[in-house]
């Protein structure tokens, strides 16, 4: 367990490497100057010069990819260029919206998907395997901005239930309140995914020799089903999950966005449009790190519930 334990976080560091070099390089191919941004159209091309050197983007890009990884591992992530602002100060602000929306996104839409999957593979090839699955397709096919507009649409401006915008006041109910909705459209074509892994993931087990022996003893289908097949039919979901936390915080900007909430993924968006490389990037280095350790962390679980992926790597 131990060396699975260190492969896979050595291949979670290399993941992380790469991916931020290879970000770092779209980032900066992006058409547009940021000290153009910054000092306007009217600024002399001498204060643009120096603007750049501030910013080290006159260094060639091979040495501007190694002080971004050197300062990184010191927790660094540079200033914003528009404010001033620390980008570790800026990144750690909103880093705790974003992850609250996603796992409370990924949480409700494993409490529900799980089951409706159990229960199309109990009942199937009935009608309602079919409405089930008709519904787990219906909502991997639309788009979470779509969902993000309809759902305040419905839920916010015609009936009303609850907040548009924000995340409220600093109380318990309020955030509650203003949370429901968007993790609500981030959450809801991972229902989806998920019922639909588990229907396939448990008519494959329930097929299998011990599920056999167990209804040949004379036990209980319900317990044949929780206790037997669906602790097996669940691990590939788990890895599906960790996976789902990853995309999930693509999915974030477009709520974040149509909510009006704070995050990475409006921050981001926010940056790309200014130019502002410092923050791009450590938004995207924090939400790289967060997608690897979620990814990781399912590993590990189902190394330690299903030996036998520990020889997968």
């Amino acid at each position: 367990m131990w060396v699975f334990l260190v492969r896979r976080t050595g291949l979670g560091v290399v993941i992380v490497a790469v991916a931020v070099t290879l970000l770092y390089a779209m980032i900066h191919a992006v058409p547009g100057d940021p000290a153009s941004v910054i000092l306007g159209p009217r600024a002399t091309p001498e204060l643009r010069a120096e603007l750049r050197a501030q910013l080290g983007l006159d260094e060639p890009f091979v040495v501007q990819i190694l002080n971004f990884f050197g300062n990184m591992l010191q927790g660094d992530f540079g200033r914003d260029i528009v404010r001033g602002r620390p980008v570790s100060e800026i990144v750690f602000d909103q880093l705790p919206h974003t992850v609250i929306l996603v796992f409370t996104a990924i949480g409700w839409a494993a409490l529900v998907g799980i089951p409706l999957g159990c229960f199309s593979a109990i009942k199937r090839n009935t009608w309602i395997d079919r409405v089930l699955g008709f519904f787990s397709v219906a909502v991997i096919a639309v788009p979470s901005f779509v969902i993000s507009i309809y759902v305040l649409l419905v839920f916010a401006l015609w009936l009303g239930l609850f907040p548009t915008m924000g995340i409220g006041e600093p109380t318990f109910l309020s955030r509650l309140q203003h949370l429901v909705l968007p993790a609500l459209a981030v959450g809801l074509a991972w229902v989806g995914y998920i019922a639909r892994m588990v229907r396939a993931s448990m008519l494959e087990v329930m097929g299998e020799n011990h599920i056999r022996t167990a209804r040949a003893f004379g036990l209980p289908e319900w317990r044949v089903v929780l206790n037997y097949a669906l602790p097996i039919a669940v691990l590939p979901t788990i890895t599906v999950l960790g996976v789902g936390i990853g995309y999930l915080i693509s999915a974030a900007v477009f709520a974040e966005i149509v909510f009006s909430r704070p995050g990475l993924g409006s921050l981001i968006y926010e940056s790309v449009g200014k130019r502002n490389y410092p923050v791009v990037m450590g938004s995207v280095v924090m939400s790289t790190v967060l997608f690897v350790v979620c990814t990781t962390v399912a590993d590990m679980i189902n190394a330690l519930i299903d030996p036998r992926s520990r020889e997968s790597l």
